[in-house]
């Protein structure tokens, strides 16, 4: 009995403690702020809707990250990836097509990132931090050659529809509830993956392929098209990422998703995301993204230079992974 109540609280804590963490961070910027001397604006509506904001383009992505971490693999083609939905996209309002057709092939490059992605770690039996870095350049020349080596800009007053650009607004005609209506997309995305996690085979086979893919083959498992299934369905993430990255910037920069592959990885780890495979959750991915966004704006209100939030992300992905190896050895021992 002592055993299994022991146990119970190992597992309430690994799942509410990137909470926790988000928690503690968010009072230690809110006092630090109340001290300066032209404080108060940390804890404010604004700034928690300019948070909620800045979190939704990293957070969608590593909802569909959590699926890859959990099976054992990884992505880093990710943030170019995102950055090639959103140029096809702003490529095709500017062609004229409807916001309907654009939107969906957004979302079917998305698609498509990802299925070459499975295809080539499992079905050619491929490393994914070789492959992804691959194709991370490839992604990265897609984009730049549907550019034309340029930004794609279409027209706001003819060709972009009023929704997608007020999607991540956080002007109160652009809020439903008090909310952007992105913000809620990424409510809604959550909970549909939540459900996914907990209650489907699919999540099962992830589960266990992350935590021993060689027993997870013995026990019939269909690896390789559970793996490729993985990948499509990040990818789908990513294309979701790629129309929220475009309603922020109302253009299609083939580069601006360099480097957003550590902040979607890094999403996951701070979350509780082992890099080992085998666990992770989407309430621990929400909190460690929303972790991300926290220290940048306060920082910010801090006066903390730009080079100073890199090395504090940088050193918050180092206390998450030495964490997470903590948790495994002790698990092993």
């Amino acid at each position: 009995m002592k055993t299994e109540a022991t146990n119970w609280i190992k597992h309430l804590f690994v799942a509410v403690g990137p909470l926790i963490a988000l928690f503690v961070v968010v009072a230690i910027f809110g006092v630090a702020d109340h001290f300066q001397a032209d404080g108060g604006r940390f804890l404010t509506t604004s700034n928690f809707l300019r948070i909620c904001t800045n979190t939704s383009t990293v957070a969608v992505a590593a909802l569909g990250m959590t699926f890859i971490i959990i099976a054992g693999g990884i992505d880093l083609s990710a943030g170019t990836a995102l950055a090639l939905c959103a140029t096809v996209l702003a490529y095709f309002l500017k062609a004229d097509y409807s916001p309907t057709m654009a939107i969906t092939l957004c979302l079917l490059t998305g698609c498509l990132c990802g299925l070459l992605n499975g295809i080539l770690i499992s079905g050619l039996k491929m490393i994914p931090f070789i492959v992804t870095l691959g194709t991370m350049s490839i992604f990265l020349g897609v984009a730049k050659l549907i550019a034309n080596q340029t930004t794609v800009r279409p027209s706001r007053e003819t060709q972009i529809p009023q929704w997608l650009q007020a999607y991540l607004s956080t002007r109160d005609y652009a809020s439903v509830a008090g909310l952007p209506l992105g913000v809620w997309g990424v409510l809604v995305f959550s909970v549909i993956v939540a459900i996914a996690l907990r209650y489907t085979v699919f999540s099962r086979h992830v589960f266990a392929i992350g935590s021993n893919e060689s027993t997870a083959r013995l026990c019939g498992v269909n690896v390789t098209r559970t793996k490729i299934l993985v990948y499509t369905l990040a990818g789908l993430f990513i294309g979701i990422a790629g129309m929220y990255q475009f309603s922020r910037l109302s253009v299609g920069n083939p580069t601006s998703g360099i480097g957003m592959e550590l902040k979607v990885i890094a999403a996951v780890v701070i979350g509780g995301g082992s890099l080992n495979g085998g666990s992770g959750t989407v309430l621990g991915t929400l909190a460690g993204a929303a972790i991300m966004t926290v220290i940048q704006s306060g920082c910010t209100q801090l006066g903390i230079s730009n080079s100073m939030q890199d090395m504090i992300l940088g050193l918050v992905v180092i206390i998450a992974v030495f964490v997470d190896q903590v948790r495994h050895r002790k698990q092993a021992a």
